[in-house]
């Protein structure tokens, strides 16, 4: 290093020198004059002195477009963004959170009940149009007998015009029959008052304030009082309020038949009267937020604000900005100092080794300050540049798209400055560039390593394209060559790291999916060698799968492979499975009914062994563990009820139907001495969409191939009895499916049921056939 130094040293007093001694003697003449500026040009070129200006401002520049503004506290982090890299807090620190404020504001709004007023405008429209009605009648006294029914007829007509009413003549000839008008008027103020009671209490639709409708009683109230008091009080329902109203005037009319036409008539005047008070609501609101206080969180020095590769949430980015703060507020001015200090350590170690690299392969660089400006300018160009990039992130168009924010780092132009130097001065120089640059850009990213390494070897492949070229389109595929490098490195990153992440977060990417529809897997195989007939059930099971699963907006790739591989366990004892079982030989005939079942059991747990013995995806195997959930073996556990109600002294053959026979057990108690749980699969009950859909599917595949007759009635018959039967059962309590979802599955089985197994035309005999 100090011989490095002494070179600059040398040159700046050699210059001193030279200008002193210089006489000023006037120049001669000669003969060949030389070009303007030659001798400036050769002295500027050797300078010391311009050697270490330009040292100093290639410092500079390089702090300035590296530093100047990134910092840990201030890299370009973005609410919903994805974090490049961890930022944890450096000092502790607290701050009043908006965004928890504003969540516990949320909550307690949700917590304050709205209030209600009553609105009496429902009544008194009522008893106007009633009135109207009533003083209509007055003529009515006045006519002919045979005049009076076309009279009440066309009144009542009006009065129902008035307003949503539907009450009937011979109803209104109540108000208008008899020579007492006292007593029509108490009969009127009666009801009224029965009314104005009902209406004073308040009437509610549960449609319109958002409760069941299907809800019985009173339900208590924030109601706005007239003198501005807003008190709890209990409200009745359409359906109280129209029985209060039965039995108030049933209790004042003896008359059985008028109390049910007065009842028939004022029950128009029953109407919803509580409206939501949004202003009170509001106020009320407001009452309560002023008695919230902000909320204080707290950050312990060390603690986490932003994990890398994950997005950014608007309480990290608020934790971001209060740490900022905390920082830009505690930082002294010796602190600042030091950590420039080290920011131009930092940028002289790399000139340093830039010189020593220069000083031992490549002197004559060194000489000249024209080569030496070349490489200053090239490098401070190519990492303002990269800093434009990085400030690209700031722009409201990467603020709304942060997923294509995340790809800025990676279209950063590293390559300009190894290119330049590796044509100009050597590819040497050009591989100590590319490693400056790399380092630097990952500085301004924040100190990402992988980003160093993926620009260093794109810019390798790139110096290495442009070697010894003699065409100017060689730098144009050097270019190319270096990004398809990135682009290979990423993809043998992730090609390699997938299969160990997806075993380390138990998650499975469509391409293993994929993958595992090969028909040549071992497992496949095994079950076509060993089980065809469960093998052509699978693939049946996996068509009608993810046929429904794309129904309802499923995974249908997982509903397929998982529905190949769900009776894998059956290649264990193949014979023992109907479809299997091609000779007319049962080895269940001679068996016992619990052993049967114990071995048709025995099927889920070879094929979660068989599984996991070819690391098969944890969907796969959860699929194996639940297709048949806890459902009952009836065929084997019914022939066990047959067996216990067989008397002892007798061999008579079993009954062909359970409950039509004679022996001394009923079946009922048979049933109660046969512990069902036996019989039944041990579960779990299918926990996912597409596991729900298998287990479905394998009943449902079983049972059509049973139907004499193949038609969109019959399929539809069965399919809803299966599914009702599941329903009932509990096998679909925990699977995340709707009834709408159930509807759209069902119609799907139709549909690739029909399509599988259609009919065919029969076929004449050959002519001349015997």
């Amino acid at each position: 290093m100090p011989s490095i130094f002494s070179d600059f040293y040398a040159r700046l007093r050699a210059a001193l020198a030279a200008g002193l001694a210089a006489a000023p003697e006037p120049i001669r003449k000669r003969k060949i004059p030389s070009a303007p500026g030659r001798g400036l040009a050769a002295s500027l070129d050797s300078s010391g002195i311009v050697a270490v200006a330009l040292f100093i401002a290639t410092v500079v520049a390089i702090v300035l477009i590296s530093f100047a503004g990134v910092v840990n506290r201030t890299l370009a982090v973005l609410p919903n963004q994805l974090a490049s890299v961890r930022i944890s807090a450096a000092i502790p620190f607290s701050y009043e959170s908006a965004e928890k404020t504003r969540a516990a504001q949320e909550r307690l709004r949700e917590r304050v009940p709205p209030v209600y007023r009553i609105d009496p405008e429902p009544l008194q429209r009522f008893e106007l149009h009633l009135s109207e009605l009533v003083a209509s009648l007055a003529p009515y006294a006045l006519l002919e007998p045979a005049q009076r029914r076309t009279f009440l007829v066309e009144s009542t007509a009006v009065y129902n015009a008035r307003g949503p009413y539907r009450t009937l003549p011979d109803d209104v000839a109540l108000l208008a029959i008899g020579d007492n008008p006292q007593a029509r008027a108490q009969l009127l103020e009666t009801g009224l008052g029965i009314l104005r009671a009902i209406h004073a209490q308040g009437i509610s639709d549960p449609e319109d304030i958002g409760r069941d409708p299907g809800s019985r009683g009173l339900r208590l109230f924030q109601v706005l009082r007239p003198d501005g008091i807003v008190a709890t009080r209990p409200v009745d329902t359409l359906e109280d309020a129209l029985t209060y109203l039965r039995v108030n005037l049933a209790a004042e009319e003896n008359n059985r038949a008028r109390a049910s036409a007065l009842y028939r008539i004022f029950r128009e005047g029953i109407m919803p009267n509580v409206v939501f008070d949004r202003n009170a609501s509001l106020a009320r609101e407001a009452e309560a937020m002023r008695d919230l206080r902000p909320v204080v969180v707290t950050v312990e020095r060390g603690q986490t604000i932003i994990e890398p590769d994950s997005r950014v949430t608007a309480e990290q980015f608020e934790m971001l900005e209060a740490h900022r703060a905390a920082l830009a507020a505690t930082t002294s001015p010796i602190e600042e100092t030091m950590r420039l200090s080290g920011r131009i350590l930092l940028v002289l170690g790399m000139l340093a080794a830039s010189l020593i690299y220069m000083r031992l392969e490549d002197p004559e660089t060194l000489q000249s300050n024209s080569r030496l400006a070349l490489l200053a300018l090239v490098v401070i160009v190519n990492l303002a540049l990269v800093r434009a990039t990085y400030s690209l992130g700031s722009l409201d168009y990467f603020l709304e798209r942060t997923t294509i924010a995340t790809l800025l780092p990676y279209i950063a132009p590293v390559l300009i400055a190894p290119l330049i130097v590796a044509l100009l001065i050597d590819c040497g120089s050009a591989i100590f560039m590319a490693l400056f640059i790399s380092i630097f850009t990952s500085v301004i990213w924040g100190g990402r390593l992988d980003l160093l390494v993926l620009n260093f070897l794109a810019s390798l492949v790139a110096i290495q394209g442009v070697h010894r070229t003699t065409r100017r389109t060689r730098i144009l595929r050097a270019a190319l060559l270096a990004g398809i490098t990135a682009t290979l490195i990423c993809g043998v990153l992730v090609v390699g790291l997938l299969p160990f992440l997806e075993h380390l977060f138990k998650r499975t990417t469509d391409i293993t999916l994929l993958e595992l529809t090969d028909f040549n897997h071992p497992l496949l195989r095994l079950m076509q060698l060993e089980a065809p007939g469960t093998y052509h059930h699978s693939l049946v099971v996996a068509q009608l799968s993810e046929n429904a699963a794309a129904a309802i907006g499923a995974n249908p790739l997982l509903a397929r492979v998982c529905a190949l591989f769900h009776d894998i366990g059956k290649t264990a004892k193949p014979h023992y499975f109907i479809e299997n079982q091609h000779d007319g030989d049962n080895p269940h005939d001679d068996a016992n009914p619990s052993l049967s079942a114990l071995i048709i059991k025995a099927h889920v747990k070879d094929g979660m062994d068989l599984a996991l013995r070819h690391k098969l995806p944890r969907p796969v195997i959860d699929v194996i563990q639940q297709h048949h959930g806890t459902t009952l073996i009836r065929y084997f556990y019914h022939r066990a009820i047959q067996a216990l109600r067989r008397r002892p002294e007798t061999n008579a053959p079993l009954p062909p139907l359970l409950g039509i026979c004679s022996d001394s057990l009923s079946v009922q108690d048979a049933a109660a001495s046969i512990p069902e749980q036996t019989y039944r699969y041990d579960g779990p009950c299918p926990s996912f969409k597409e596991s729900a859909i298998i287990h479905l599917a394998d009943a449902i595949e079983a049972a059509a191939r049973s139907l004499p007759k193949i038609s969109p009635q019959h399929l539809g018959e069965i399919i809803d009895q299966i599914v009702r039967e599941r329903l009932n059962d509990g096998q679909l309590d925990e699977a995340p499916l709707t009834l709408a979802e159930l509807n759209r599955i069902k119609e799907s089985f139709v549909h690739t049921l029909l399509n599988m197994l259609h009919g065919r035309i029969s076929y004449p005999a050959a002519i001349g056939a015997k």
